[in-house]
């Protein structure tokens, strides 16, 4: 089965924060920040980075982000919109869609070293802050949080192995899936638009019908 998925809209109302997550093997770090949705605090972490030097973010963050999708997404009332199991734009798939046809190339991030000074957290807290300030509109895509007002997941949901490989039927654990990949967009005021979207270096490229990779499946370049 999907996983809860889909976007907010709405303004940020708390100043991002550089958050530490114990994994097994590593640190992962979030930019945790409220997002006012519909007149509910909601809270969003974004994925920005780990301590793995074996699987270390590749991200992308294009501030002249242009695509037609944006027309839906302006004109969508602000609050929580809800797309799982949808197959087609809005919801994203990076695979099986041309969302991010013309945003260059993937860039490596640097190891996380628990400072604000390490790439892409850097930029993207300056973004964040920006639009805080100026009352910008802001999107999220990932998924909902299984208690409480939030999202989370903010970054490529496909091509993982391991303990993320999806089995019909299984939904016992943080799962593969197709069309329910994450991003953060803001928008700057017309025409410019900022985009953020990230995967791990270990999620594999292209994947099947479940988002698990497939046996000719690369990592992402």
């Amino acid at each position: 089965m999907a996983l809860p998925y889909g976007y907010a809209k709405g303004k940020i109302v708390t100043t991002p924060q550089l958050t530490p997550t114990q994994r097994p093997h590593e640190v992962q770090y979030h930019l945790h920040f409220g997002l006012s949705v519909a007149g509910a605090q909601w809270d969003i972490a974004v994925n920005v980075g780990t301590t793995d030097a074996d699987d270390l973010l590749k991200y992308k963050l294009p501030f002249d982000f242009s695509h037609p999708v944006l027309a839906t997404l302006q004109s969508a009332a602000a609050g929580s919109h809800d797309l799982t199991g949808q197959d087609a734009l809005p919801a994203l798939d990076f695979q099986r869609s041309d969302f991010l046809a013309n945003t260059g190339n993937w860039r490596d991030s640097g190891v996380m070293d628990g400072s604000n000074a390490v790439e892409p957290v850097a930029t993207l807290e300056r973004l964040l802050v920006r639009a805080m300030q100026s009352s910008f509109d802001v999107y999220v895509f990932g998924r909902f949080y299984s208690e409480g007002n939030g999202l989370h997941d903010v970054h490529m949901n496909q091509g993982s192995k391991g303990e993320f490989i999806h089995r019909p039927g299984d939904d016992s654990n943080d799962h593969n899936d197709i069309w329910q990949d994450g991003a953060l967009l803001v928008d700057l005021g017309a025409p410019q638009w900022a985009l953020y979207v990230a995967a791990f270096d270990q999620q594999w490229l292209p994947t099947d019908d479940l988002g698990n990779p497939t046996p000719d499946s690369k990592p992402i370049s």
